[in-house]
């Protein structure tokens, strides 16, 4: 099964997250097919946040890919702040 989750990156105590499309069964941060976008919870007001291809979400969506729930908040909440 194919899940659009996220990857940690960045230093200790200063967390960065990639939001990629992986297969189920590799690590968190391993080996992923495709990175469609990032999520910066320490970002400043001036900076950006959050950032979907919102093409490549449509794709993997309607290839069956399945959104971790933490993903899932995080669509609906660059969904709420592009509109």
């Amino acid at each position: 099964m194919v899940v659009i989750r996220l990857a940690r990156g960045g230093a200790k105590a200063r967390p960065f997250f990639n939001i990629v499309v992986a297969d189920k069964r590799t690590r968190r941060d391993g080996r992923f097919i495709e990175r469609i976008g990032f999520y910066n919870p320490i970002a400043k007001e001036n900076e950006e946040s959050i950032r979907i291809a919102q093409d490549r979400l449509t794709y993997w969506k309607g290839v069956g890919a399945q959104a971790s729930p933490t993903v899932e908040r995080l669509i609906n909440q660059a969904a709420k702040k592009a509109a």
